[in-house]
């Protein structure tokens, strides 16, 4: 009997050993570690796939949305993920949210990019937009889909050019007051900021154009000033970052700045999101990039990092592990990476 259970006991030391290495994935930590770069596991172990994507919070759970680029995704099929959290850094898989094929006759290599995710207290519907294209990127238009449930099917409903204008990548922004925002770029003029429609299913007013092409495009409100953040024209490759700043969306806007020093390329991430996480304590504002591999889509990973922010100023610090507490708002390095 001793010897069976050291050799069992063996074999369990032996399997939790590998589970420590396997595929250099990040390791999901309680307390709330995030390593930029790094492969993140969701429950099953399998790399989140929520690229180009966007949080929403429902209660006390963020729910992280984006493009599903599983390598053995169908072809002919786009997909949306789903993933939940209680503290951003264990993530759940829940579903497929949005599983189609071509909705409206696109073509070979039709695009389903950067799903954001609203929801409409007045319908009490989640409110799904994305950029709809066809292969060329010359329809620029974006999608909307809806559903009763956070995580459950979205049902396509239409494209369009939101005011009548181009719209490739888009973003979210919901304001201090509740107020809902796209953010879309236009290629000719630069990128506007529009409000929805009372029911979210359209665009209805522009608030601002900021003639200034970039891509990737996110906001935050902290203290009294709104920050805009976007990337340059380089498709999949990176780029400096940049920022601007104003006390009002509809502008003035000063002018753009790095986030990090230009010969980073932000750290080969683009920016796709700015996640303002309210604690008791403390607001943490966190930069959400996507590191982008063309040619192995399935291991684009993603750089989160707090940012320094504040009194006008905005920067991106190099990528380290780093801990964060949802509740009180705060964060700080690991010991090993200060």
């Amino acid at each position: 009997m001793r010897i069976k259970f050291h050799t069992i006991f063996s074999a369990l030391l032996l399997f939790q050993f590998f589970l420590s290495v396997n595929s250099g994935f990040a390791q999901a930590v309680p307390g709330g570690l995030i390593k930029p770069g790094e492969l993140w596991p969701d429950n099953n172990r399998n790399h989140v796939q929520a690229h180009g994507g966007g949080i929403i919070k429902v209660g006390d759970t963020y729910f992280w949305f984006g493009e599903y680029r599983a390598k053995d995704n169908d072809p002919d099929l786009r997909y949306v993920g789903c993933y939940s959290s209680k503290d951003l850094t264990n993530w759940t898989f829940r579903n497929t949210v949005i599983k189609i094929s071509d909705p409206e006759n696109l073509g070979k290599n039709w695009v389903l990019e950067r799903p954001k995710v609203y929801y409409n207290k007045k319908t009490q519907k989640y409110v799904m937009y994305m950029h709809i294209d066809d292969g060329n990127y010359k329809l620029a238009r974006v999608g909307v889909a809806v559903s009763d449930k956070v995580d459950g099917s979205y049902s396509y409903l239409k494209s369009f050019r939101p005011l009548g204008h181009e719209s490739r990548d888009i973003g979210q922004f919901v304001d201090d007051d509740g107020a809902a925002y796209l953010i879309f770029e236009d290629r000719p003029f630069g990128f506007r900021i529009a409000s929805l429609s009372d029911d979210y299913l359209n665009v209805e007013k522009e608030i601002c154009l900021i003639p200034f092409h970039m891509e990737g495009g996110a906001l935050i409100h902290y203290k009294g000033l709104y920050y805009a953040i976007g990337s340059a024209l380089t498709g999949w490759r990176p780029n400096p970052n940049k920022y601007a700043t104003a006390t009002s969306l509809a502008g003035p806007w000063s002018e753009f700045k790095d986030i990090a020093p230009p010969e980073t390329l932000t750290y080969g991430a683009q920016s796709t999101m700015i996640v303002k996480v309210v604690g008791d304590k403390s607001t943490t504002a966190i930069f959400m990039g996507d590191i982008w591999k063309p040619s192995e889509q399935w291991n684009s990973s993603y750089l989160w990092m707090p940012l320094n922010i504040g009194e006008g100023k905005l920067s991106l610090p190099a990528p380290k592990p780093w801990h964060l507490d949802v509740k009180s708002g705060k964060w700080n390095y690991t010991p090993s990476a200060k």
